[in-house]
């Protein structure tokens, strides 16, 4: 039985309340729809880097709708669960995945495979927020996701682009929760279109224009201000330059996968996940803490076998390549990468040849970062009659191996604008995973 660990305090003041408002209406002039997260920036002269940890960044691809577990990285082939899967060898000795996950099997060497993933939710919109907060949804407050924890625990004052995107999201995108909305995943679809809202709506002229008109707001505000903000420029004024940063960046082209060699955009699958994925390496190469790319599709109640197949498909060339590209370009032992869903599908198949849903025992591949390659934990049962796998890995505890391995003490204390206390993360760290 899981116990849980009383957190040790660090709790933080917040300004929180008034940086929201103080924020409201710098974009919509600037005619850009994304906040640069701003968390002590002002007072930020470097970056503030993990102590003693290889990790900086991380990488979520998540498989939106939740993959079955026993049709990619799970399989039973032999037993009444198996569904009619077919398997093939991987680079750990003994451990067999879905047939169409070659390219993914041959990189196992540089991945962890946990085949004991926990969770109390069984609800898509309620799953989707405990894998990405760590936390069940609580009606009384919005936890931030852990791309949201990455860019506020380890700001980073150099980087123009926003720091936290979400590539393809679905109706339940990352959000910043009691950190607030400058926390929020920037979103974009396809990488082969425009990064969406990085151009003026207007010519330069009239432009500048409106920036002027702002700089009168503004020292008008300035005048009436607070002791604790600055005698010559409000927040408004920073949120605004950092847009305007952004629009005029070199770091821009991160998000550009156009120019990039045939063969090489090839490799990652012809498809909008692939692209994600290609541009998320990019991302990370130019600084980004925190990428997520979604691949929907996943949510086979019906026709399950072959939903399921279509989908590892168009995964399997692209997380593949993520891991190798990553590696060549010396990122991987900096950039953790997690791969999985919501939560896992049922051992029985259901009567229309589909699986229902199973937060019992579901399965995540992780990687990069300091965690260990070529390692498996925990185990299913092959007869699916046991709910509770072998050494199981409760979200939690995945969240808080994550922030230990980024250097963030997952037990420290936030205060959230409403003055409660709430730790980074209640998991306790897997060390079996680690290097």
């Amino acid at each position: 039985m899981k116990t849980s660990r009383d957190p040790h305090c660090a709790c933080n003041s917040s300004d929180h309340i008034n940086r929201r408002t103080l924020l409201k209406g710098a974009t919509a002039i600037a005619g850009v729809s994304w906040l640069t997260p701003l968390s002590d920036l002002l007072a930020l002269e470097a970056e503030k880097s993990p102590k003693g940890k290889p990790a900086r960044s991380v990488i979520l691809l998540w498989l939106g709708g939740a993959a079955s577990q026993l049709d990619t990285f799970d399989p039973h082939p032999t037993t009444k669960i198996g569904g009619g899967v077919k398997t093939i060898s991987t680079a750990i000795k003994g451990v067999d995945f879905a047939a169409g996950l070659e390219q993914t099997a041959s990189v196992m060497g540089d991945v962890s495979l946990i085949r004991s993933m926990v969770s109390k939710e069984g609800d898509h919109e309620r799953a989707f927020y405990n894998i990405k907060t760590g936390y069940r949804p609580d009606p009384t407050l919005i936890h931030p996701s852990i791309g949201a924890i990455v860019c506020h625990e380890l700001p980073d004052a150099k980087i123009e682009i926003p720091t936290h995107i979400s590539i393809l999201p679905n109706q339940w995108p990352a959000r910043g929760g009691f950190f607030g909305a400058q926390y929020d995943a920037f979103q974009m679809y396809d990488p082969k279109n425009t990064v969406p809202d990085v151009k003026a709506r207007v010519d330069d002229k009239r432009m500048d224009l409106r920036l002027e008109s702002l700089s009168v707001v503004e020292r008008a505000f300035a005048q009436g201000r607070s002791a604790d903000l600055d005698q010559t420029k409000t927040l408004h004024q920073v949120s605004m330059q950092r847009a305007r940063s952004m629009m005029t960046s070199d770091q821009l082209k991160a998000f550009n996968v156009k120019d990039v060699p045939a063969k090489e955009l090839d490799a990652y699958g012809d498809t909008p996940f692939g692209r994600g994925c290609l541009a998320a390496v990019r991302l990370i190469q130019a600084g980004v803490r925190c990428v997520e790319v979604t691949l929907t599709g996943w949510d086979t109640h019906a026709n399950n076998l072959e939903g399921q197949a279509t989908q590892v498909k168009i995964l399997d060339a692209a997380y593949a390549s993520l891991i190798r590209d990553l590696k060549k370009l010396g990122l991987l032992e900096s950039t953790i990468v997690v791969c999985g869903g919501e939560f896992g599908r049922t051992p029985k198949i259901n009567n229309v040849g589909g699986r229902d849903h199973w937060p019992h025992g579901f399965s995540m591949l992780v990687a990069g970062g300091g965690f260990a390659g070529e390692r498996v934990r925990g185990t299913t049962d092959p007869e699916g009659v046991k709910k509770e796998p072998e050494h199981p890995v409760f979200v939690e505890d995945l969240h808080a191996t994550i922030q230990d391995l980024l250097g963030i003490d997952h037990s420290k204390e936030i205060m959230t604008p409403i003055g409660r206390p709430m730790a980074l993360s209640k998991g306790e760290v897997v060390g079996e995973l680690k290097v």
